[in-house]
């Protein structure tokens, strides 16, 4: 089925709300105002099988919306910022608050680009380099370990993939027959994406993208957009005006189209989820 959202409309008919609740048993619906951008991470660090590190977020226990979603959980896979990046963890945690337990593995073996490559003390980094190190034969792994945390540890029978920038080709990946493992994704201003995943996929798939993505650029993005549609699966494309590369993280929310740019992705990503992993009540 062909979804397209064109999301600065949206700004006609006042704040974006994911609402799903009318037809399943989701504990009802959310607002933006569980989205943090600011503020301490709620969840911890830990250690799993193949000494890989992990941030795990578990959703609060009383909340209406947790029960619904005991079997579910979200894999986020970050920027190449990873765990380093403060809003990246407080993204894992605002998918907690909206009832899934999210778990985001450490992509970089605890070495990911420094917050700020402009910065004149990151001469030394090169993007090319890093990139290079870090491709699906070294990244697959520990996305597999991770996905297996979930569903042979913690008892998950749905996973939820959410992918920002790098991370995005990793959610197309894992709903994939090879490498596989996840049950539906989503992906922000993705990057990287070959044709190959993108027509690949088996599982229904979102993307939310920046009007203004140097490396998604609109060209590129008509020809993911036709990709999908000939998949022949669920798919999901909504454009964010007046956004730049990175919105749905590092989102500047001195900028109102960024802000509700961050807040809308996120709402598009939680409503995908319970449409496709919340049972019907």
């Amino acid at each position: 089925m062909r979804s397209s959202i064109i999301t600065s409309a949206l700004l006609l008919f006042g704040a974006v709300q994911a609402d799903p609740g009318a037809k399943k048993n989701t504990g009802g619906p959310i607002d933006a105002s569980i989205l943090a951008h600011t503020g301490e991470p709620a969840g911890k660090e830990i250690k799993i099988a193949n000494n890989l590190t992990v941030y795990i977020s578990p959703p609060p226990p009383k909340s209406p919306r947790t029960k619904p979603r005991s079997q579910s959980a979200i894999l986020l896979l970050t920027d190449v910022f990873g765990l380093n990046l403060l809003q990246n963890k407080l993204l894992a945690d605002s998918f907690a608050r909206a009832g899934y337990l999210t778990l985001v593995p450490d992509l970089f073996a605890g070495s990911p680009a420094p917050s700020d490559i402009n910065d004149p003390a990151s001469a030394n980094f090169s993007i090319p380099a890093f990139l290079a190190a870090h491709q699906p034969p070294v990244t697959d792994p520990i996305i597999a370990s991770a996905i297996s945390h979930l569903r042979g540890s913690l008892n998950i029978s749905s996973i939820a993939a959410a992918g920002y920038c790098f991370g995005g080709r990793y959610a197309l990946r894992v709903v994939n027959p090879s490498p596989g493992g996840a049950d539906v994704a989503f992906a922000a201003h993705p990057s990287l994406l070959t044709d190959e995943e993108i027509s690949g996929v088996e599982k229904p798939v979102s993307v939310a993208a920046a009007d203004r993505d140097e490396l998604l650029t609109a060209a590129r993005r008509a020809e993911v957009e036709g990709l999908l549609l000939g998949a022949g699966g669920r798919y999901q494309v909504g454009v964010y005006g007046g956004t730049p590369h990175g919105f749905a993280v590092r989102a500047n929310y001195s900028v109102e189209s960024e802000r509700f740019g961050k807040e809308g992705a996120f709402l598009q990503a939680v409503g995908w989820f319970d449409e496709f992993l919340v049972g019907r009540g």
